[in-house]
């Protein structure tokens, strides 16, 4: 039904279905605004409460010394497999729905580097299939102990840091990915997966529907990283991804951009204007549309063990992944996209 241009839901919407859109909108709520609510209920705790401010100080001892834990590889898997089975994460990939593909068996026994394009708004395939087990994760990667690299901030804001290591998150910097990849994993795994969003907030800029844009070829950082440890990289991509959300587009070279560019490298975050639809109606409001997305995952490029890469090695091996990513796009899109024959994976950003 629509009046005024607005499309209502109808009345008659199952109650599972009910209940997938209020979960979905508590996640965007709390990891889309994770940062600020972090804060405000810090500030709260300490300035309106009696008791609860001490704990607060304590809490703030325990963050102290738990600060570089998002550099160590996060919290261990006792501590996240719970998170990883919850319910919640059910009625979440249900909702869309989300599915997990694997197209090659990977070695249990070594590291990867997981690399996935596009980013989107909230990169919700990629928290759906990595971040929990409820499209099949550990069975479809048996023995791969999977963290998500995450921004450094989601790790060090009072409260919500602690929902984010229950993610299974590490922080996005050299030194963290560095860790994963030269430490052996823990039981019960036998290896690693880290998996890397590689455009990053950037690339939620980009993010329009029916379209798939990734700025990977001016990331060589973690090609860098993965010759220095001999890790295979691994191609990982979102279809669907960039369908769930609008946003109003600023191009290179607009005021809104440099506006957007100015706050992101100040911030860490763009200030991106989105919106999907609300929880009675199709038209606006920060819920995701329910449209399907698909996490398909490539077979490795592997790569040599490089102590000390050069530049030339580093642009020679980034140049192979980059090819390999393109080639896998070419060949899986037309199983997940529409207009495959029309749609391209857009790399020169």
């Amino acid at each position: 039904m629509e009046i005024l241009g607005v499309k209502f839901a109808p009345l008659n919407i199952s109650s599972e279905r009910r209940l997938q859109t209020l979960v979905v909108a508590i996640w965007v709520l709390v990891s889309g605004f994770g940062d600020f609510w972090g804060y405000i209920l810090t500030a709260y705790l300490l300035l309106y409460t009696q008791t609860l401010r001490y704990f607060m100080l304590l809490y703030f001892l325990w963050m102290y010394y738990d600060w570089n834990t998002c550099d160590r590889g996060g919290r261990s898997y006792s501590w996240i497999s719970r998170m990883r089975n919850n319910v919640f994460w059910r009625y979440f990939c249900n909702y869309f729905p989300l599915k997990l593909v694997k197209t090659v068996d990977l070695d249990p026994k070594k590291s990867y580097l997981f690399i996935s394009v596009p980013h989107g708004i909230l990169s919700m395939g990629i928290i759906g299939s990595f971040a929990t087990d409820a499209m099949g994760c550990s069975k479809l990667f048996p023995g791969l102990d999977m963290r998500i690299i995450a921004l450094d901030q989601h790790l060090k804001v009072p409260l919500f840091r602690e929902y984010a290591y229950f993610l299974g998150c590490c922080a996005a910097n050299a030194k963290s990915i560095e860790y994963l990849l030269s430490t052996p994993a823990k039981s019960p795994h036998t290896g690693r997966a880290t998996i890397l969003i590689v455009g990053g907030t950037f690339e939620t800029m980009e993010s329009l529907p029916g379209t798939y844009r990734t700025i990977v070829k001016k990331r060589k950082g973690f090609v860098k990283l993965a010759l220095k440890h001999g890790t295979p990289l691994v191609p990982v991509l979102s279809f669907g991804e960039t369908d769930l959300y609008n946003q109003v587009y600023s191009p290179k070279g607009s005021t809104l951009r440099r506006i957007q560019d100015y706050i992101r490298n100040i911030a860490g975050l763009p200030p991106v204007i989105f919106w999907g639809r609300g929880f009675f109606q199709y038209s606006f409001g920060l819920i995701p549309n329910r449209l399907p997305v698909t996490v398909v995952v490539g077979s490795p490029l592997e790569l040599p063990k490089i102590e000390k890469p050069t530049a030339e090695q580093i642009d020679e091996y980034h140049k192979k992944f980059v090819e390999h990513l393109i080639e896998f796009f070419e060949t899986q899109k037309y199983n997940y996209i529409k207009n495959a024959e029309k749609t391209t994976l857009e790399t020169d950003l």
